[in-house]
């Protein structure tokens, strides 16, 4: 099973536009209080894309709590495995915990859980499928009793979404084709196929399905936040089952989905003091002025030429931004940047907060809270370009090419590099095409991707999968 994280797709055939970006410190979740019986009570589907953001927490991707005896909820646990958990009558009443773990933050994951209670065999009442491939692995496999009701479609219940009903365990990531079928119990390629060419699971149009009564499609194409068609929430199923937003707002409405996924910082990197990631990877915080706090982009480059932007959100002692590839240096303790200052090893460059070059070097300007940085960085010429506020430093042209014309530095051919932020103390928000703060200007790169304050020079673009795919 191949998944949709660095592995690139140009052209997925049916293409997803919007995913929601659901942060578990602003408890961002979508409620509805489900107005009917189900269609069927025995027989339901479940179908969503998700890309985890935050990693060993208990986190509902769908739950529903009519009480503590009547209960349902499809999750993360705290050991990051993947479980569906039913409480009927006071007692569990079903749960399927896998003994797989889902710990990769650059990927989309595709879930798909089929409850059926009136079949025979007991395996068959419940199964679970990421990808498109059946989970047979499990630590715990408690299955329904034959024809025992769903308590995830509940009437006159609150049914909610990235958190589990009962206020609580909020989901941290994206989602994107959230799907529940009332009534049927399908299989996963009613929601998705295996890319011919790549092996690659892909999302297919799911708009022509039969939904049930208490069925809905959310594709969040919709901008509002109101519990009607014009919401983030809205239903497009035609059933009109639309969902509240609670604490989503326009920008948590991302271009990050199962079929153009872009990159984000990497909350895996080592490290051996405090760091905050939030709004889906795409903010870090480091509360320790102690250390050198460095952080890692999941993509990493070594051909074509990409741009980033990087909103200064608070300003520690030396903060830095830069560039560098893999090993930074020969300290094992260090590996990946846990107590370097990015630009201070072989195969770095860096920009610190009072303009200092620590590669060497004449100082490029200071920067502070709210300004915007901009690097480009060209694999093909290896040369690289810092920029502030929409202008380049010493005079910088990205668009050069070989000549480099005011470029940082000279980059190595073949290696891989990736994009590091040091918040030392401070505070980051990256935008590597899918921001998580206010652009007023809005640009996108020559194919149309990604959403920047300042003009994309001409030739270089957002770091994300189809771009990947074409000039990566």
């Amino acid at each position: 099973m191949i998944i949709l994280g660095t592995n690139s797709i140009k052209d997925t055939g049916f293409n997803v536009a919007n995913s929601l970006r659901f942060n578990s410190g602003s408890s961002d979740s979508l409620d509805r209080t489900v107005s009917s019986s189900p269609t069927n009570p025995d027989k339901f589907t479940i179908s969503v894309w998700v890309k985890r953001s935050k990693l060993g927490s208990s986190q509902a991707i769908i739950g529903q709590y009519s009480d503590s005896n009547f209960r349902a909820k499809l999750q993360f646990i705290a050991d990051d495995k993947l479980e569906y958990y039913q409480v009927n009558d006071g007692s569990a009443s079903a749960q399927v915990r896998t003994t797989r773990v889902f710990r990769d933050t650059s990927a989309w994951y595709n879930i798909v859980m089929q409850y059926d209670s009136a079949q025979s065999t007991s395996s068959n009442r419940l199964k679970l499928y990421v990808n498109g491939t059946q989970e047979t692995a499990f630590d715990n496999s408690s299955y329904p009793a034959q024809n025992l009701d769903g308590k995830l479609n509940q009437a006159s219940v609150p049914l909610d979404i990235g958190q589990d009903g009962n206020s609580s365990l909020y989901f941290d990531g994206y989602m994107a084709e959230a799907v529940v079928i009332d009534g049927t119990a399908l299989d996963p390629t009613s929601f998705g196929e295996f890319d011919e060419d790549s092996g690659i699971w892909k999302p297919i149009d799911v708009s022509g399905l039969t939904f049930g009564d208490d069925g809905f499609y959310l594709d969040f194409e919709e901008s509002g936040t109101g519990t009607n068609a014009s919401g983030m929430g809205a239903d497009t199923s035609g059933n009109t089952n639309h969902f509240a937003v609670a604490n989503l707002t326009a920008i948590d409405q991302s271009t990050d989905t199962c079929t153009n996924n872009f990159a984000t910082l990497n909350p895996l990197n080592y490290s051996s003091v405090s760091k905050t990631y939030s709004f889906g990877n795409t903010a870090i915080t480091a509360s320790a002025s102690g250390s050198w706090n460095a952080t890692l982009s999941n993509f990493a480059v070594s051909s074509g030429k990409w741009y980033t932007e990087y909103k200064i959100t608070a300003v520690g002692s030396y903060s830095a931004i830069g560039v560098g590839y893999q090993p930074f240096n020969t300290n094992a303790s260090a590996y990946v940047g846990s107590t370097f200052l990015v630009g201070e090893d072989t195969g770095s460059f860096g920009w610190r907060n009072n303009g200092a070059r620590p590669q060497g070097g004449s100082n490029l300007s200071s920067w502070g809270t709210n300004d915007i940085l901009m690097i480009a960085i060209d694999m093909d010429n290896q040369k690289l370009y810092f920029g502030k506020n929409g202008t380049w430093e010493t005079s910088g042209d990205p668009t050069s090419g070989a000549t480099g014309t005011g470029s940082i530095g000279n980059l190595t051919a073949g290696e891989d590099y990736l994009f590091v932020i040091c918040p030392r103390g401070g505070g980051t928000s990256v935008n590597f095409g899918s921001p998580s703060f206010a652009i007023s200007s809005g640009n996108t790169d020559g194919d149309g991707y990604g959403n920047f304050e300042y003009a994309v020079p001409s030739g270089y673009f957002s770091l994300n999968t189809k771009n990947l795919a074409e000039y990566g």
